[in-house]
C-alpha cells in the first residue's frame, strides 16, 4: 500500500468575476501563461514527461537529441527509470540512438551491480509504475543515484535530456512523485501531448502540475503518432499554441525517413 505522497492541490487563478465574457482560449491562456518561465542556457537538462504513458516520450526525446546533435551541440539522451525491460540495454535508450543516427555510447554500458548505466541508472522487468515494478523485485529506487547519474553526465555534455516513465505524477518511489522528484532538481519540462480525444484535459491537467511547482514549461511537443480525428487534433493543437509559446509537431513515424523538426526554441532564451 502507498504511503500518502505529496500531492499538491491545484488552485483557480482567476476569479470567476474576471473571467466572465472572456474567451475559452483566452482564459486558459492567462491561467496558464505562469508556467511558461523564463530559463537560460546554463540550464542544460531537460525533462521529458508526457500526459500518459506511451505517448511518445521515447519518440520525442530521441528527435530532440536528433536536432541537438544535428546542431554539433553535445547532447546525451538518459532514462529515469526503464520498466518491461528484460535485456541489459535499455530499448528506450537504443531507440534514441537510431534516431540521433549513432551507435551506443560507453556511457549506455551497464556500470553497477544492478546492471545499470549512467543513462539508465534503474531497469525493470515488469511493465507498471516505477515504485511498482521495483517492488516487485525487492529493490528500490533511490533517487540520490538518478541524481549522481544525471551530474556525471552533465560534466560530459552540453545538453541532458532526461525521459521520465509514465506520466509526470507517476510515483518514482512510494514516498516520492516523479514531479517532486523533478521539482526538487529545478529542471525545466518538454511536455508530450497528441490529438487523442481527451488530450486537452490530460494536458491542461499536466501543465497546471508543472505550474504548481514553479517549474518551467520550455517546449510542448504535439505528437502525430498515431493520426487521430483531424477535427478534434486541429482544435487541439490550436488551444496550445495559445497557452504555450513553444509547441514543436513531431510527424507521424515513418521508418523509412526519420522528419526533421525544429527544435530551437531550446537553445533560444525566453
Amino acid at each position: 500500500m502507498l504511503h500518502p505522497l505529496n500531492v499538491h492541490r491545484v488552485a483557480c487563478a482567476f476569479s470567476a468575476k474576471a473571467q466572465r465574457g472572456k474567451p475559452i482560449y483566452g482564459r486558459i491562456q492567462d491561467s496558464l501563461h505562469s508556467s511558461v518561465m523564463e530559463y537560460n542556457e546554463r540550464m542544460t537538462t531537460f525533462f521529458i514527461t508526457g500526459i500518459d504513458t506511451n505517448i511518445g516520450k521515447t519518440w520525442a526525446t530521441g528527435m530532440i537529441a536528433r536536432y541537438l546533435h544535428q546542431q554539433r551541440k553535445k547532447v546525451i539522451t538518459q532514462k529515469l527509470v526503464q520498466t518491461g525491460q528484460d535485456g541489459v540495454h535499455s530499448e528506450d535508450i537504443l531507440e534514441h540512438r537510431r534516431l540521433m543516427g549513432i551507435e551506443p555510447l560507453p556511457e549506455d554500458l551497464p556500470q553497477f551491480s544492478s546492471s545499470g548505466s549512467l543513462t539508465c541508472p534503474y531497469s525493470f522487468a515488469y511493465p507498471a509504475s516505477p515504485h511498482l515494478a521495483a517492488r516487485l523485485e525487492g529493490r528500490v529506487v533511490e533517487p540520490e543515484s538518478i541524481t549522481h547519474a544525471t551530474e556525471t553526465l552533465q560534466k560530459r555534455f552540453e545538453f541532458v535530456l532526461l525521459e521520465g516513465a509514465g506520466g509526470f505524477l507517476v510515483p518514482l518511489t512510494p514516498h516520492l512523485l516523479t514531479a517532486d522528484y523533478i521539482a526538487q532538481q529545478r529542471y525545466p519540462v518538454i511536455l508530450v501531448t497528441s490529438g487523442k480525444l481527451g488530450n486537452i484535459n490530460h494536458t491542461l491537467l499536466t501543465v497546471e502540475a508543472i505550474r504548481h511547482r514553479n517549474l518551467s514549461l520550455a517546449c510542448l511537443v504535439f505528437n502525430q503518432s498515431p493520426p487521430y480525428d483531424d477535427t478534434i487534433s486541429n482544435d487541439s493543437l490550436e488551444l496550445f499554441r495559445q497557452i504555450c509559446p513553444n509547441v514543436a509537431v513531431l510527424p507521424c513515424i515513418n521508418l523509412k525517413r526519420i522528419p526533421e523538426v525544429d527544435f530551437s526554441c531550446l537553445l533560444e532564451e525566453s
